[in-house]
């Protein structure tokens, strides 16, 4: 009898459901999606606008599509298991697109769908069935439509106007309009001036000091413009104040004392966890979507054998199951019956939510992460301990707070109001399980309190105990502490805080908060140093010529509109194509209003106040292909013309006015003899060159005009963000992280170079997530030396190239000296200089400076003076247990064995044998630890990563 057969997305979600449905089942993944729109051309039908997508089998799917067709066509039932989402339902779609053909008889193709993977949900799935919900479909194909409308409408656009490669997308230009506008805040940001005065007191008879904060004079609120903290704008008017408050005598106008509350946070939602994760435990977004994802599809717990978790952790919903409920509350009355409420709490969801999954929990209570600590890895047990906590934490009463508001009087000439408040928990309700930190809401609360009209709210602390004081009591002054302090920009964006800013505002959807942040960081439009997001300038450049010439496609209140309106096809209410028609619309219309009137930045011309280095001139600001840079306004096009002698002889006339249609005054007439100059001489007039030409013809085989030419440059690194810049906290490299798994990724080295590999590249079942490190790096400039170059004799720079730094002249293109370390033993083929040289692998190796013409090189350091036992003009340098020994060339028994070349002639015996070894006794000389692998670590964030992720 067939088996039934059931399809998943990844290995790890097809080994723990097998375990639960038994033999009668074979449990297969697809590896993601296995249908896509081809990569060559726009794949959508846009001229009877049906928009119909021409899905195409992915490139390197065909044969597991062939496998899974073998097995359906022997199967009693096909049961289609990707996540239940828009994307899973797409997935489940195409297979069944694939494999209906291939079904035997009466079998059949259904839908299951599951929010954890646990037996009891797995099982209970199997007997709920359905079909594909074609809706859900048309949602994910919409959205998937409209992102290669814009990708391949607009970003020939930039190719056209900017550069080859660029491209632009629908939510992540949006994206990353947000992170250029903030870094224009704070470019045009104007700090202000401001004094706080903070009084230290003490009742009289008490040894307990409190701080307390001016806010007020007679009753009139102190202030500065856009400061929200009360406070003074200047330093005369401060001074005046504190020579008051010295001298004043202090009391207590009232005392406030009641009780707060702190009610139980929600449980997560997907942007929820990613701030807290970013925040609490230092990921970043896909760092924890990839532990989520390992949490979810199962882990191995010992004699139980792999289980699920948590729920599905792409989700906007705060709602919770009654069973889990259920269970959340019998193990907090375990902890007391003062911690569990008298019914269950209740959260509400966002009003733009779709609410299709619960919120993301632990599958099982009872599985505290004490008890399967042991079977997890560090980030798999900090991230199941946080959303542990949270969801425990959600069900359980209300902490409780002391507060006590204090308003202080200072009398002197003018009466000065401060207040003081501070806080006590006095029963901790949820925060037995919570984590210790403070709580979002208590650091949103302080946000607020800075902007309203009720000062010292804000400095309120939760901890924060205040001796015992009555209204009418006395108070002694210790000291006034005041200091000027200047308004901050407001701070770059991390991804937790554009998580949050793209949640407000309806950007997106759980499930792309990662994709958003993985490409605009892939496509080199912004880096993230110190965890904060710096756009580059070719990310500005982009961001300003697409939101200037689309203001309604890359509006961000039309991008949330159109998120409503896909969640509005996936409810059904809203047609597809015609969500697509509209949208099309408006994409064809501002295309043919950009197409005449985007700058072309590409033939940016612009004059600058700068002068040329080499001839004075003024510099131009220009696009290259690495951006903005200078050049020097002198620089000319045209090229040089030459002119035979003979020529000029039959007929001078006409050879002058020849030359003065084509070049304008002044330019240099030459006379050459072969590729060498046997004339020249710069003319301004019709005069000189007539009689220029004359001598270039006497002295030369040819002539050749040349117009005046000036090929200075120089990067423009005043527009460039400075990407070497950084917080002076948080500089400390940050590690990398695969984005399918959540495992920490590695350094390897393969035929292409070195590149980044998730640590179970190699294991079973594999995670082939890589990225490439081939892209260019924004390099610092070049460092001069002080040494004048061999060759032309301008100044040596120091500059970083793919194999570290090197020295080279800084005259290069026109001279292409670069310093090496040259040995003083001679090539042993034909007499050329050898130079210490470096792999691509990091090893150094020598050889000769003639290559090509000279093939010449070894492993092992030439040292000059001849072999004392053979004809040997050099020796060689061997390491050998710890110390350095002296080897001929001709010992191939002492010297190490080399692995023989693909395509080499088998190397022979040499013609001389000798048996000359001597140990120095110098020791060998090992570099530190961290520079002992030749593959450093990159930073991950100073390349533009390409990331390819295979479940």
């Amino acid at each position: 009898m067939a088996k039934n057969l059931v399809i998943v997305e990844s290995p790890a979600k097809a080994k723990t459901i097998n375990k639960y449905l038994g033999s009668d089942y074979i449990v297969e993944a697809s590896l993601g999606h296995i249908m896509d729109l081809p990569k060559n051309g726009i794949g959508v039908e846009l001229k009877k606008r049906t928009f119909e997508p021409q899905l195409i089998i992915s490139p390197g799917k065909e044969k597991l599509v062939e496998k899974l067709k073998k097995l359906a066509a022997k199967a009693d039932a096909v049961f289609l298991a990707p996540d239940p989402d828009r994307e899973g339902e797409a997935i489940a779609a195409h297979l069944e697109m694939q494999l209906t053909g291939s079904l035997k008889g009466k079998s059949t193709i259904q839908r299951v769908t599951f929010n954890e993977i646990t037996k009891k949900a797995v099982i209970e799935a199997f007997t709920h069935a359905r079909k594909v919900d074609a809706n859900l479909v048309d949602a994910q194909q919409t959205r998937r439509v409209l992102d290669r409308l814009v990708g391949y409408e607009i970003s020939p656009l930039l190719w056209d106007k900017v550069r080859r490669g660029l491209s632009a997308g629908r939510v992540q230009t949006v994206a990353l309009r947000l992170i250029v506008d903030r870094e224009n805040e704070i470019k045009a940001f104007n700090p202000v001036e401001y004094w706080p005065v903070d009084a230290n007191l003490r009742p009289s008879g008490n040894k307990q000091n409190f701080t307390a904060r001016l806010y007020a004079v007679d009753g009139q609120r102190i202030s500065v413009e856009t400061v929200g903290a009360p406070a003074f704008a200047d330093e005369s008017t401060t001074k005046n104040a504190v020579a008051q408050l010295e001298k004043a005598k202090w009391t207590v106008a009232s005392v406030e004392a009641k009780e707060r509350r702190r009610n139980a946070p929600a449980p997560y939602s997907t942007s929820r966890l990613q701030q807290d994760a970013a925040n609490r435990l230092g990921f970043n977004v896909r760092r924890t979507m990839g532990v989520a994802q390992r949490l979810y599809e199962g882990i191995e717990l010992g004699p139980e054998g792999t289980v699920g978790l948590i729920t599905y952790m792409r989700t906007d919903s705060t709602r919770v199951s009654p069973e889990a409920i259920s269970e959340a509350r019998t193990y907090i009355k375990s902890l007391g019956e003062k911690y569990l409420p008298e019914k269950p709490n209740s959260f509400k969801g966002k009003k733009d939510a779709q609410d299709a999954h619960e919120a993301i929990r632990p599958t099982h209570v009872a599985m505290t992460p004490e008890k399967i600590k042991k079977f997890l890895s560090d980030e798999q047990y900090r991230l199941y301990r946080l959303i542990w906590q949270r969801f425990v934490a959600s069900q359980m009463t209300a902490a409780v707070y002391d507060q006590t508001a204090v308003e202080i009087e200072a009398k002197a000439d003018r009466t000065y109001n401060l207040r003081v408040t501070g806080s006590v928990l006095k029963f901790d309700g949820f925060l037995k399980v919570a984590e210790p930190a403070k709580s979002d809401a208590m650091v949103q609360k302080t946000a607020d309190a800075m902007k309203t009209e009720n000062p010292g709210e804000g400095e309120e602390d939760e901890d924060k105990s205040l001796p015992a004081l009555k209204a009418g009591q006395a108070l002694d002054l210790v000291d006034i502490v005041t200091e000027q302090k200047f308004t901050e920009p407001p701070p770059r964006f991390n991804e937790a805080s554009l998580v949050k800013e793209l949640e407000e505002r309806g950007i997106g959807r759980p499930s792309t908060y990662a994709s958003i942040i993985n490409t605009i960081q892939e496509r080199d439009y912004v880096k993230k140093i110190s965890k904060k997001f710096i756009p580059t300038e070719i990310g500005m450049v982009v961001t300003s010529l697409l939101v200037k010439n689309f203001p309604y496609i890359f509006d961000m209140a039309y991008t949330a509109k159109l998120e409503d309106e896909l969640d509005l096809v996936e409810s059904g209410e809203e047609k597809w194509t015609s969500l697509l028609d509209g949208f099309y619309t408006h994409l064809t219309d501002e295309i043919k209003i950009a197409s005449e009137e985007m700058e072309e930045i590409k033939r940016w011309e612009k004059p600058t106040d700068e002068k040329c280095e080499k001839c004075g001139s003024p510099l131009i600001l220009r696009w290259g292909k690495f951006g903005s840079f200078y050049a020097c306004s002198n620089y000319s096009k045209i090229k040089p013309m030459t002119i035979a002698v003979s020529g000029y002889k039959k007929d001078a006339k006409a050879v002058a006015t020849k030359i003065t249609a084509k070049f304008k005054f002044p330019f240099a007439i030459k006379g050459m003899v072969d590729d060498a100059e046997a004339f020249s001489e710069e003319v301004h007039d019709a005069k000189e060159l007539t009689a220029a030409l004359k001598l270039a013809a006497e002295r030369g085989k040819k002539i050749v005009a040349d117009p005046v030419s000036c090929d200075f440059t120089k990067e423009n690194y005043a527009d460039k963000p400075d990407l070497a810049a950084g917080d002076a906290q948080g500089t400390e490299e940050e590690e990398e992280y695969c984005d399918n798994c959540g495992k920490q990724m590695v350094l390897k080295n393969g035929p292409w170079g070195p590149f980044m590999a998730c640590q179970d590249y190699n294991a079973d079942p594999p995670c082939k997530t890589v990225r490439r490190l081939n892209q260019k790096v924004q390099q610092k400039p070049p460092e001069p030396t002080g040494e004048p170059c061999p060759l032309c004799g301008m100044e040596l720079v120091k500059r970083t190239g793919a194999y570290g730094e090197f020295v080279s002249c800084s005259g290069y293109p026109k001279c292409k000296y670069v310093k090496q370390v040259l040995l003083d033993v001679p090539c042993p083929k034909d007499g050329g200089a050898i130079a210490e040289r470096k792999a691509r692998t990091g090893n150094y190796f020598y050889g000769c400076t003639n290559y090509p013409k000279c093939d010449f090189t070894s492993n092992q350091k030439l040292v000059s003076g001849p072999c004392p036992k053979c004809n040997s003009s050099y020796l060689l340098e061997v390491a050998k247990e710890g110390t350095i020994h002296l080897v001929c060339p001709n010992n191939t028994e002492a010297l190490p064995k080399r692995r023989k070349k693909k395509g080499a002639e088998e190397v022979t015996t040499p013609v001389v044998e000798c048996t000359f070894e001597k140990d120095t006794g110098v020791a060998v000389e090992t570099a530190p630890a961290k520079e002992a692998t030749p593959l450093a670590r990159p930073d991950p964030e100073k390349t533009r990563p390409l990331v390819e992720a295979v479940a």
